[in-house]
Parts: structure tokens; C-alpha cells; sequence
């Protein structure tokens, strides 16, 4: 081999062995962020506000899904799922609709959303302007 081979395979293998931690994984999965690094899922559960609300939300690291599990609240005049900065803001990027009232399911996000920003998920009554739970993503 060529020394400037010899210095690829060097500079390849030892890039790996850094990025790796004690556990074996990729350094890049535990940090959200620059070139080379995979982005974090962000996770977030229901707190109930004006009606019970419970559950789980999630965002998928491609930052393309928000999915809700084991979700639950009540039934109410045309609810819709708003990311938000905070809760009652008037700055929000409407989801839609709320799908159902119970159970697993899934809407998909406008690509470039700031996630940073709208960090909120917030289960908005617009008949009454009340919010009826939400969940901060972490």
C-alpha cells in the first residue's frame, strides 16, 4: 500500500474507534447536531390542563413524524393538535384535527419545522380557546 492509503485506513479506523463509547454506540447518537451526528427523538407526556389528558408523544429522529401513544382525553367541540411555543400562545403550526381520543396514532410534519421553537404539543379546543392537555418535547 501507499503511504497515502495507509494514512486513509489510519485516519478511518481511528475516527471509529473515537466515535464509539464503553457501550459500543456511536457517540454520534447521543449527541443532536453537527456534520456528522445523528439527531436525537424528542419525547414529551400529556399533562392535563382544562380536561384529563394522558399519554405519550414522540418526534422520530428524521423530524418527519409526530406519533402519540397510549393517548387519551375528552371528547369536545373541534379539537386540534397544535405545536406551539408555549400553551395559549398565538403562534402555532396547526397539525389538524385530532384523530381520536384514545389510543396510538401518528401526523406527519412539515420538513424544517424549528423544533427548537415549538416545543409544545397542545390539544387546543378552538369553540372554547382552552387548551385541554399538553406534552413539552424533551
Amino acid at each position: 500500500m501507499k503511504i497515502h492509503q495507509l494514512t486513509s485506513v489510519f485516519l478511518f479506523v481511528s475516527f471509529f474507534l473515537l466515535s464509539c463509547s464503553s457501550d459500543g454506540a456511536m457517540v454520534s447518537d447521543m449527541i443532536d447536531g453537527g456534520p456528522f451526528q445523528v439527531k436525537k427523538s424528542l419525547e414529551g407526556e400529556f399533562v392535563a390542563d382544562a380536561h384529563p389528558t394522558s399519554g405519550k408523544v414522540s418526534i422520530d429522529r428524521e423530524r418527519i413524524k409526530l406519533s402519540f401513544k397510549n393517548f387519551k382525553t375528552d371528547d369536545g367541540p373541534k379539537l386540534l393538535v397544535y405545536l406551539t411555543p408555549e400553551v395559549g400562545s398565538s403562534e402555532f403550526i396547526n397539525l389538524g384535527e385530532l384523530k381520536q381520543l384514545e389510543g396510538n396514532f401518528e401526523y406527519a410534519l412539515q420538513t424544517h419545522t424549528d423544533l427548537s421553537k415549538y416545543k409544545k404539543v397542545v390539544i387546543w379546543c378552538v369553540d372554547f380557546s382552552v387548551s385541554f392537555g399538553h406534552a413539552e418535547l424533551k
